[in-house]
């Protein structure tokens, strides 16, 4: 038996009515992670204004961090922290934003500028003229893209012109390298190498010499050169241990005899040689064998490729060294006591 009652019939459609309602309204969450991301976007937008673009990124993080379902929303806030990252010189970060931004809304123009632009601050000029490309094919006239493509377009050219006049350089360079490597083995000039980790090594040609090594400037700004005539000049280092005083010869051609850089050097005695007994005529030459811990006299009358083509001399850091002593000075004798001496004969 079915009862009619109007007061049910009225309570039935209440709830019925009430329940289509919350079943079609969205969730309040929902709305609230929408509206919340929308004032933090406005609120970046502001301190971006005021160019206060950290605050600005830190409100559109804020934003971000609600992960409403608004995808266009998303990408604005992705876009919009991606310019102030921009303006921070963090472009790598605006980059990636630019990126996600692009993957929320894949035509969105203004997030593929300030990734062309950031491509473009990054050096990554192939890129920015990619994302150029891809923008104006939404936009054919969009001048801030057009300016973009161009100016990346001249600076790949330069790089790649650069990288080619480097590479001439580099190769001109090893060949330099390689015709003065050839030029010492050809001299019998021997040189010291760096000590390995197992043992001292001393080389006897040339075959493991470095080229980068021995090729580098000394300590005093300059190196061994080979001339257009075949010729070697050399850095040669000048040590006065009773004075503790040194001269630098620059420039030091190997067939100059080491008498023509002693004439030059003493014709008026160093302020240093208070006994006035360091004349050309009274000088004596020597280097040290510091292997076998002996002492060599060099005659002055010989040339530097002589000295340097002596069977126990070898040439430490690229730069030629000799001893320069007062003969028979009381300090002469006291330095060699206890030392192995090999005098002229």
């Amino acid at each position: 038996m079915i009862i009619c009652c109007p007061v049910l019939y009225v309570l039935y459609l209440y709830f019925k009515d009430f329940k289509l309602f919350y079943c079609c309204k969205p969730p309040r969450a929902a709305l609230q992670d929408g509206a919340q991301a929308k004032t933090y976007k406005n609120e970046g937008n502001y301190y971006f204004q005021e160019k206060n673009y950290e605050k600005a990124v830190i409100s559109y993080s804020e934003g971000l961090k609600k992960k409403c379902n608004d995808a266009d929303l998303n990408a604005v806030l992705c876009t919009n922290r991606a310019v102030a990252q921009f303006y921070l010189g963090n472009y790598r970060s605006a980059l990636s934003d630019a990126i996600t931004a692009r993957k929320l809304k894949p035509n969105h123009l203004k997030a593929i500028i300030r990734g062309a632009l950031c491509h473009l601050e990054l050096g990554h000029f192939p890129e920015a003229i990619v994302w150029c490309e891809e923008g104006l094919r939404i936009d054919s006239k969009e001048k801030k893209l057009l300016e973009t493509r161009n100016k990346a377009d001249r600076l790949k050219r330069a790089e790649q012109r650069d990288s080619r006049k480097a590479k001439l350089v580099e190769r001109k360079e090893q060949s330099q390298k390689e015709a003065l490597l050839k030029a010492l083995k050809g001299r019998n000039i021997q040189l010291s190498l760096e000590p390995s980790k197992e043992e001292d090594e001393v080389s006897d040609g040339l075959a493991e010499l470095s080229l980068d090594g021995f090729g580098s400037c000394s300590a005093y700004g300059a190196k061994v050169c080979l001339d257009e005539n075949g010729h070697l000049t050399w850095p040669v280092l000048f040590l006065y241990p009773e004075y503790g005083q040194t001269d630098f010869i620059a420039a030091f051609h190997e067939e100059s005899r080491f008498m023509d850089h002693l004439m030059v050097m003493f014709s008026e005695l160093p302020p240093w040689d208070l006994e006035r007994k360091y004349h050309p005529g009274d000088l004596e030459l020597y280097f040290e064998d510091e292997e076998r811990e002996g002492t060599y006299q060099v005659n002055p009358e010989a040339t530097l490729l002589q000295a340097l083509q002596h069977q126990r001399y070898f040439v430490n850091a690229g730069t030629p060294a000799f001893l320069v002593l007062a003969k028979h000075s009381p300090f002469s004798k006291n330095y060699f006591h206890g030392k192995k001496l090999h005098r002229l004969k």
